[in-house]
């Protein structure tokens, strides 16, 4: 009975990639030639009716996340352009979890805008003057953001922590220069952080942001939608050793597989993940 236990959640975490990879057309069912693949007009699928795989994985999500996200604290990070149904479908998959949503903040045009460089470089750098422990000192313009918008919202312990006069001051200070828009109240820090992608911007900008993020919060996990360029490049450049990404945000098996990289974050930093991830359709450990 145990042993059957525990092949349970590996079992139906293969069955969710293969119906992935079947979906794609990359799994074993690509090139079969028998006319019993082909559907009758009766059982085609509604251009209103979910594909099989986002079926599959809205019906085993609960079961592949057993509660491992309970009572962990996830601050939810927007980029210019990032799709609203996506962040509400992964909001709502965060806390179906066990996940302690703390707050989402979108991030503004400026910060990711190569043309006001100047101005995220000026402002980080007095912003990091102020602080009784500033972030590193060597750290480049768009790194060193990133740690600063990771100060606002992140820690990198165990617990959320109520937020310092450090971080109180970094809070109000990028949401006057309109570079991070913070929630009502004072939400907590959170250990883990979910970044939703958006529009393209320049590479380095993204690299930069996301590993600065990264040097401040427990784990990061960065999504996007089936084969987005950008997330594809934070691969290549050597991003992904210490942010997870996960691409096929826009159907349920892709938002299945980013909250587990938020589970699997906890312990274990990096990979890429998803649809087209080299590392695997789902970050299970």
């Amino acid at each position: 009975m145990i042993r059957s236990h525990r092949l349970t959640v590996p079992l139906v975490a293969v069955l969710l990639a293969l119906a992935t990879g079947v979906a794609l057309g990359a799994g074993p069912l690509t090139d079969t030639r028998s006319s019993a693949a082909e559907p009758s007009p009766s059982a085609a699928t509604s251009p209103s009716t979910p594909a099989y795989p986002d079926q599959f994985a809205a019906a085993v999500s609960s079961q592949l996340y057993a509660g491992r996200l309970a009572r962990r604290p996830v601050a939810l990070v927007t980029m210019p352009g990032a799709d609203q149904a996506t962040v509400t479908a992964l909001t709502s998959q965060v806390k179906a979890a066990g996940g302690q949503l703390t707050g989402i903040y979108p991030v503004g045009g400026q910060l990711v805008d190569a043309e006001q460089k100047s101005l995220v470089d000026t402002l980080g750098a007095q912003l990091n003057q102020e602080l009784s422990t500033p972030v590193s000192k060597t750290a480049t313009t768009y790194p060193r953001i990133g740690q600063l918008v990771a100060v606002a919202l992140a820690t990198r312990g165990s617990t959320s922590r109520q937020p310092s006069d450090d971080v109180i001051a970094v809070r109000q200070s990028l949401a006057a220069a309109h570079l991070l828009s913070v929630p009502q109240g004072t939400p907590a820090s959170a250990p883990l952080v979910l970044v939703v992608l958006g529009r393209p911007v320049d590479q380095a900008i993204a690299d930069g942001f996301l590993t600065g993020l990264a040097a401040r919060a427990r784990g990061v996990v960065a999504v996007a939608p089936t084969h987005d360029a950008t997330l594809a490049a934070l691969d290549t450049d050597g991003v992904t050793r210490t942010v997870t990404t996960v691409d096929g945000s826009e159907t349920s098996a892709g938002r299945v597989a980013a909250v587990l990289g938020l589970v699997r974050s906890w312990n274990t930093r990096g990979g890429a993940y998803g649809a087209s991830g080299v590392k695997g359709a789902v970050p299970l450990r």
